[in-house]
């Protein structure tokens, strides 16, 4: 598969159009222009530096500093994209809702829908000072104590996001809850048809038990969609706090046990299996809570009936497994110089996820 990348011009960040013209595939950002939308917005002054940040698969973060300004860009893949996936001008539109109803999120400072300057639109927001947990555990939050405080954290911060009222303002137009999970199953299913290059009849097979095994909705709220442990920046000093709360793009109005059943099943715990969807390792080491007990403490505040929960940790890993496996494709095709470890190792790692959707499937009373 190394060979598909080889003798492709294709870097992420250049100076200039000219430079962009030269290359293979569109890199992702152009500093010129990224420094011309920047001096319209009032955004510092001053030549732009930017790195990327962040483990994202699907959309891309970059730092960019200049003078009087931090500020992190954040912008979708390559095109082509499929549609309604990416929008990003939707997420900025999202936390900008969430930041005066108390959820910690980044400050908006700058939307761009004109895919002219970058090729996708992308929005800017303040950068925010924080360690994300991934594969190594800060020392200020190593102590046994500070470990359990930091998954009762993240199960506090879920708490207080589906606590939002969504029954009034501006924040009830971000989705319709009625029909959420049914129209889950049907669209990820259809995006499967559209961009899948290998067979895997469990795709369908799960598709027709979550169809036939779905729950009822027992109530709405404001769901993130990609709720696990990564996605979520601590303070870096202190005990266990939230600071903010990264990646919105899949927020909507939904049923709320959706990000419960993807935050426990994604989360790693010692004793079962570990998929590549379990990208903070380190809650399976000892001090962490597991994922019951995460579970419990979530629903200790909302008291609802959790017989349920294999079915959405099912939906949770099957539709892992279908956008796992469309940056696959894209990484087969030659369309994603960067993670090469990680395209490689989807091509056991989205069956394994197949896999371990159907275990949990198969522990539905």
């Amino acid at each position: 598969m190394a060979s598909m990348q080889e003798g492709r011009r294709m870097q992420d960040i250049v100076q200039t159009t000219e430079e962009a013209a030269r290359q293979d595939a569109p890199p992702l950002l152009i500093l010129e222009r990224v420094e011309e939308f920047f001096d319209a917005q009032g955004i510092g002054s001053g030549p732009v530096h930017a790195h990327r940040i962040g483990g994202g698969q699907s959309n891309v973060t970059f730092r960019i500093k200049r003078r009087g300004t931090d500020v992190v860009l954040r912008r979708g893949p390559r095109p082509p994209l499929p549609p309604s996936t990416h929008d990003m001008v939707r997420e900025a539109h999202v936390q900008s809702l969430l930041a005066p109803l108390g959820i910690p999120v980044p400050k908006i400072l700058a939307v761009c829908a004109d895919v002219n300057v970058l090729g996708v639109p992308f929005y800017v927001m303040g950068h925010v000072d924080g360690v994300v947990i991934t594969d190594t555990v800060p020392g200020h939050l190593g102590a046994p104590a500070q470990r359990r405080a930091t998954s009762e954290a993240a199960a506090d911060m879920l708490v207080r996001l589906h606590s939002v009222d969504v029954g009034s303002g501006d924040i009830a137009g971000i989705g319709r809850p009625d029909g959420y999970l049914q129209r889950q199953v049907s669209r990820f299913a259809a995006l499967w048809e559209m961009g899948a290059t290998r067979d895997l009849p469990q795709v369908a097979e799960l598709a027709r038990w979550l169809e036939v095994n779905r729950p009822d909705t027992q109530r709405s709220a404001v769901i993130h969609g990609d709720y696990r442990l990564g996605n979520l920046m601590f303070s870096r000093r202190g005990p266990a706090h939230v600071k903010s709360v990264l990646d919105w793009e899949m927020a909507t109005l939904g049923d709320p046990l959706a990000d419960l059943g993807y935050l426990t099943a994604t989360y790693a715990q010692a004793g079962t299996p570990a998929t590549l969807l379990e990208l903070t390792p380190v809650t399976a080491e000892p001090g962490y809570l597991n994922r019951a007990e995460m579970a419990q403490r979530y629903n200790a505040h909302f008291g609802l009936d959790l017989t349920a929960l294999p079915w959405y940790q099912t939906l949770a890993l099957w539709k892992a497994a279908i956008f796992s496996e469309a940056i696959y494709a894209r990484w087969k095709r030659g369309e994603r110089a960067d993670g090469e470890t990680f395209g490689a190792a989807l091509e056991t790692g989205v069956p394994r996820l197949l896999e371990t959707a159907a275990a949990h499937a198969a522990r539905l009373p």
